[in-house]
């Protein structure tokens, strides 16, 4: 025989014993990578199910907030309704709204002890009596004391009013 076919058994005995010492070797190895990919995909599931469940969670969160927030202004609703009653019930009290209380048809009957336009103002005249130009307490004539006194009320009305609807727009 020749050399070089003494060389070329010895070269492939030693490929075959080397691929029978590296073949369990890459076997275990095919297997590690194949369980880390199996692991791999089980850590991105378990990561997406937590992810949702977070996403799902953070949507409960935000609607409770919200209607939260609703409650909060109703309650600022309903005590800022509170103070208007308050302030009725008062006007009630001082008889600045006695004219609420008496119908029309009533007016003569309650005139000398009714706080109401047409009853007997500090100076003993009606407000309709009163002569054109006449001078009340402050200085003003009837009309513009009448006036005054009407737009204050229009302007407190209006300020719990605006009060209330800025509430609810900073609550927004």
């Amino acid at each position: 025989m020749s050399t070089g076919f003494i060389i070329a058994i010895v070269v492939a005995a030693i490929i075959i014993v080397a691929l029978l010492v590296m073949l369990p070797r890459m076997r275990a190895t095919a297997r590690r990578k194949e369980t880390e990919r199996e692991l791999h995909s089980r850590r991105e599931a378990g990561a997406d199910e937590h992810r949702s469940a977070a996403a799902e969670r953070e949507n409960r969160a935000e609607m409770a907030e919200q209607k939260a927030r609703m409650a909060g202004q109703t309650a600022e609703r309903e005590r800022a309704e509170a103070n208007i009653q308050g302030e009725r019930a008062s006007m009630h009290e001082r008889g600045m709204a006695d004219d609420e209380l008496i119908d029309d048809h009533e007016r003569d009957r309650f005139a000398d002890v009714a706080n109401t336009p047409g009853s007997a103002g500090d100076d003993g005249h009606t407000a309709d009596d009163r002569p054109r130009g006449a001078t009340g307490p402050d200085g003003a004539t009837s009309a513009e004391y009448d006036q005054r006194h009407n737009d204050e009320g229009r302007f407190q009305r209006e300020r719990i009013t605006d009060d209330v609807r800025d509430s609810e727009r900073t609550q927004r």
